[in-house]
């Protein structure tokens, strides 16, 4: 406890941001998607790298972790300052976020700079950033981040280039796409929906060629422990939402059914089938900005992740490549 105070302490003492970066977030036109301003704004804090500085001086290689992980605790400390700020201009008339306060901890104050002062969202939110923070490098953030560290680009640099992955629509919009599925599903039925209205719903998506989200995982077979984890929540201090109860009973009825059609590896739910159900309970409706929160929880693994690459001097990453004649011969040509 001792230990995460101290880190609670550290990274709020570390939350102002430099004026540049503020003044730019604040002249963002209100069109700038979240995540671009995300992730404008972390490049911009590249002003603050240590790891740059360092590197340009001639540090020796056995330092960069330490000038990474100085860099990368930095950064986390930024991180909700920015995120809030965002949410502020956009949602809020550009209201002030308020000071930081040193003696709560990192998930409370990102919470009580967006607004928020239900304890329950904050516990909720101290959920959310603990289990999106990652899963395993192969995925777009966290990879994409690898990769532009063995450049030896800073953490900020890096950490900016995974964002702008994680603002793909394959990537961090999955828990949107799941609402809007679940919104329409409402919208037709009702929410007197039976199994059998339920199927024949799921059956129609399908055979449209669409996909139903939030199901299957591409390294998972089995539930998602971060559903599981999510559930245990909503079953604590929302049983009786609509929504979730519209989002348990498709954990009946969709995984029989795509492994009837037998093309799914895994068609169990993934911790996208029901985190933004959570977030719209608590107030939290403005979907374009789910995706930072997504981005704020990655920090924590691909960072970690990342002084890593630096302590055990990974060599730059080279993907292969074709040649045109291999192309050729590949389509027959």
């Amino acid at each position: 406890m001792a230990q995460v105070k101290a880190l609670s302490k550290e990274w709020a003492n570390s939350a102002d941001l430099p004026c540049h970066v503020v003044n730019m977030l604040n002249t963002f036109p209100s069109n700038l998607h979240p995540m671009a301003q995300f992730s404008a704004a972390i490049t911009a804090l590249n002003t603050e790298s240590m790891f740059a500085k360092g590197y340009s001086e001639g540090v020796h290689k056995t330092k960069y972790w330490e000038l990474c992980l100085e860099d990368s605790m930095d950064l986390i400390a930024k991180l909700p300052t920015v995120a809030a700020t965002i949410y502020h201009n956009l949602y809020r008339d550009g209201t002030s976020i308020g000071a930081i306060d040193p003696d709560k901890d990192w998930s409370a104050n990102f919470t009580s700079m967006l607004g928020y002062d239900d304890p329950q969202f904050t516990e909720l939110m101290r959920l959310y950033l603990t289990i999106h923070s990652d899963h395993e490098g192969g995925n777009v953030s966290a990879h994409t981040t690898h990769l532009v560290g063995s450049a030896l680009s800073d953490p900020y640099l890096c950490f900016a280039a995974g964002m702008c992955g994680l603002a793909g629509p394959l990537h961090g919009l999955a828990n949107q796409e799941v609402l809007k599925w679940v919104t329409k599903l409402r919208a037709e039925i009702g929410d007197d929906i039976t199994e059998d209205q339920l199927k024949e719903f799921i059956w129609k998506t399908l055979k449209s060629g669409q996909v139903v989200p939030g199901y299957g995982h591409a390294v998972l077979r089995k539930t998602d422990p971060r559903y599981t984890c999510q559930q245990e929540f909503a079953l604590k201090h929302l049983p009786d939402d609509k929504l979730f109860k519209l989002v348990a009973k498709l954990y009946n009825v969709v995984p029989p059914i795509l492994t009837e059609l037998g093309k799914v590896k895994n068609p169990w739910p993934n911790v996208d089938a029901q985190s933004g159900v959570l977030l719209q309970y608590y107030g939290m409706t403005e979907m374009n900005y789910y995706t930072v929160l997504f981005g704020l929880s990655r920090a924590l693994g691909v960072l970690s992740s990342l002084v890593w690459d630096r302590a055990l001097g990974l060599p730059i990453e080279r993907p292969k490549s074709m040649s045109t004649e291999e192309l050729k011969k590949l389509v027959g040509a």
